[in-house]
């Protein structure tokens, strides 16, 4: 039902685009209502959004139910969750060592949620991390996160170590601990927009009759490899940066 709902968005616009013939690759408001005496919007990022959490709590909450009977032989389904969990812990493993167990659980959930997010091209949605607004929190999150910890592990240290190795090094330290939310948003915006952008290029100038076969083969490289290694990027990233500061 969820996935024929984000079909009938992406198609809606897609549609317009042919209609018009101009390619369609902008965030839409559907929906107009005031606050605070301002017009805002919900907009195909906020649809594409809950679409993706549903997706992603409806599945949890099966896998919940299928682990309460321990006697009941494993299906298809709860085969691929288990290759999920045990291929994220072996990423955290692998990378973070003994504060594995610590992280996991974080890391797993912005795997999966952007993971889902960046292929959700492929089933019709505009991916919620092609826009700036999505992705930016995930990087805030990600920066307090490693602050947190940088504070809670190294106390003051964690403040006097922007004077190093020089005192009058302190102002390029601090534009560099900035920078890292901005450019780990920009990052996974950037190459996710830029295949939105590409996928609505074809759609708005292929000819209708090949719409269906030629945009397919793209989508696996613009949606499915490049959402996936957007995914990886943005998690080894998370985990190298936590790690750089929680170091004995």
């Amino acid at each position: 039902m969820l996935t024929g709902i984000s079909s009938l968005i992406g198609n809606a616009g897609i549609l317009l685009a042919a209609q018009n013939n101009e390619p369609d690759f902008m965030i839409h408001g559907l929906i107009k209502y005031k606050l605070f005496g301002q017009d805002l919007y919900i907009t195909t990022t906020h649809v594409s959004i809950i679409i993706v959490t549903l997706l992603l709590i409806t599945f949890f909450l099966i896998m919940k139910r299928k682990m309460k009977n321990p006697e009941e032989v494993p299906g298809t389904l709860q085969n691929i969750a288990e290759i999920i969990v045990e291929a994220i812990d072996n990423m955290v493993n692998q990378n973070m060592g003994k504060n594995a167990r610590r992280f996991v659980n974080y890391i797993g959930t912005i795997f999966l949620f952007i993971f889902i997010s960046n292929i959700s091209g492929v089933f019709g949605l505009r991916p919620p991390t092609a826009d700036f607004g999505v992705t930016l929190p995930l990087g805030l999150i990600t920066f307090a996160l490693i602050h947190y910890n940088d504070v809670k592990k190294n106390k003051a240290r964690a403040f006097t170590s922007l004077f190093k190795p020089l005192f009058f090094l302190f102002p390029i330290n601090v534009i560099g601990e900035i920078a890292i939310p901005f450019s780990l948003a920009l990052r996974l915006y950037g190459n996710i927009l830029s295949g939105t952008v590409m996928m609505a290029l074809v759609y708005g100038l292929l000819p209708i009759f090949v719409k269906i076969g030629i945009p397919a083969v793209l989508h696996v490289y613009f949606d499915l490899f490049a959402g996936a290694i957007q995914t990886y990027v943005f998690c080894m990233l998370t985990m190298a940066f936590v790690n750089d500061k929680i170091a004995d």
